[in-house]
């Protein structure tokens, strides 16, 4: 485990992830005097950007810089506004409303707390609510945007575990909108017991249908993209990129971008790709260090020496997960933890495709906590209240959000159900899980 403890202490050192999952396993094969080795390093680092799979993730990201900088998060914010509205403390739902239906757009909690949390945290501030209220609000609902699919943090995922995007994205679902019905409910409870403002009178049903009509045009993208990976019709590459085209479309069509804004928009799509994908090569060539060490076997081990049941296992594994996420972002934390703990919880009993959906869950939560909440510095800069109270207003959502992580890890029905239903399981192990008997 020396390439692990480098590797922490150079990270927590201040070197950039990418350089620190690249050097601690390179210091440690010089430190072992396997200086022979060092070439694994570079070859699986080429490898692992050098993968068709990967291509889908530049095509996801393209789509959502479209859909967010093409002015397209307005028509969504509006949509929820015509049917929520008029509720008390209806400004607060369309907030957790509008990130579920970005979340299908954009995939990323930093993009839906950007453009939502400065369009909507100056209105709720406006409207009668605090700013801290507001920030915490928005950085809480923010985190269903990588749960709900498509996903770019289920592909990388399904890449690093070898396990199906399709079957990923369908089990990604269910825990992705019962976040948001949970923090509906319980924003419906403040509403009542705070006296929150009502927003506006109730819209006329015209105003609402054609609220429903610019919103319905641009929420076709992920209903395109899922719905053709589901089908069969499409590879998830080729999903993204026809989710793309049409995004671009629509964003030209309704005159929302203009022509001279695309190299500006595949310019900021170019960038993002190229860090991530830096960063998903270097976390390749650590999980083949990873397996060069037997580390996962080891884990498994150790799992086991403590307990062979699921249910304590998957308890210490989330309590781990929730702790990692206060400290690492969760991209970096799916790819170095995945290969650890992945085979570990396999080896418990634990379906590949239940602890994938638990473990994005908990580190896309992670986004929103303190003190690294990525989120979190997001809303405090646009709400420009200090990180401290946020995060305190922020301890029932974050409640809910736990809760959920909780559901979804000891009734596995909630995330395997459709990935059943759809045939991404086998009949044995699913049927196994969906009793609550274990199998895997």
């Amino acid at each position: 485990m020396m390439y692990f403890l480098i590797f922490l202490t150079m990270m927590f050192g201040g070197m950039a992830v990418v350089f620190a999952l690249l050097f601690g396993p390179g210091l440690a094969f010089v430190i072992d005097g396997k200086m022979m080795f060092l070439k694994l390093l570079y070859t699986r680092l080429f490898n692992g950007m050098y993968s068709p799979p990967l291509l889908a993730l530049p095509f996801f990201i393209v789509a959502g810089e479209i859909m967010n900088q093409g002015g397209i998060t307005k028509n969504l914010v509006k949509l929820a506004q015509a049917f929520l509205g008029h509720r008390r403390g209806g400004l607060a739902q369309v907030n957790i409303s509008s990130s579920i239906l970005f979340a299908g757009l954009s995939g990323s909690a930093v993009a839906d707390t950007s453009a939502l949390g400065a369009m909507l945290i100056p209105a709720m501030e406006k409207n009668g609510y605090t700013r801290r209220f507001a920030a915490a609000v928005t950085a809480a609902s923010s985190v269903i945007g990588p749960i709900i699919p498509p996903s770019g943090l289920m592909i990388l995922y399904a890449f690093v575990m070898n396990v199906s995007v399709a079957g990923l994205f369908a089990a990604g679902l269910v825990p992705g909108l019962s976040i948001g019905l949970g923090l509906m409910l319980l924003t419906a409870y403040l509403a009542k017991a705070r006296n929150f403002p009502v927003a506006n009178e109730p819209m006329p049903w015209r105003e609402r249908l054609k609220a429903l009509w610019d919103g319905a045009i641009p929420l076709m993208t992920p209903v395109i993209m899922l719905g053709g990976i589901l089908a069969g019709v499409f590879t998830p590459t080729e999903a993204a990129a026809v989710g793309a085209g049409y995004a671009l479309i629509v964003a030209l069509a309704t005159r929302q971008m203009k022509f001279s804004d695309i190299p500006r928009v595949f310019t900021s799509a170019a960038v993002s790709s190229g860090v991530i994908l830096m960063l998903v090569a270097a976390a390749v060539s650590f999980a083949s260090i990873v397996s060069f060490y037997h580390t996962p076997e080891k884990m498994a081990r150790l799992v086991l020496s403590v307990s062979e049941n699921p249910y304590a296992v998957f308890f210490m594994v989330n309590i781990l997960l929730f702790i990692v996420g206060m400290f690492l972002d969760a991209g970096p934390a799916i790819l170095i933890l995945g290969p650890i703990l992945g085979p570990a919880m396999v080896s418990v009993g634990i379906h590949p495709l239940h602890f994938a959906v638990c473990m994005c869950v908990n580190v896309t939560v992670g986004l929103a906590t303190p003190p690294m909440g990525l989120v979190l510095f997001v809303a405090a800069g646009l709400s420009r209240e200090s990180l401290e109270k946020i995060a305190l207003e922020m301890v029932p959502f974050l409640a809910v959000e736990i809760l959920v992580i909780f559901l979804i890890s000891y009734i596995p029905i909630l995330t395997l159900a459709i990935p059943n239903w759809l045939g991404y399981l086998d009949v044995p192990a699913a049927a196994s899980w969906i009793l609550g008997t274990g199998g895997g």
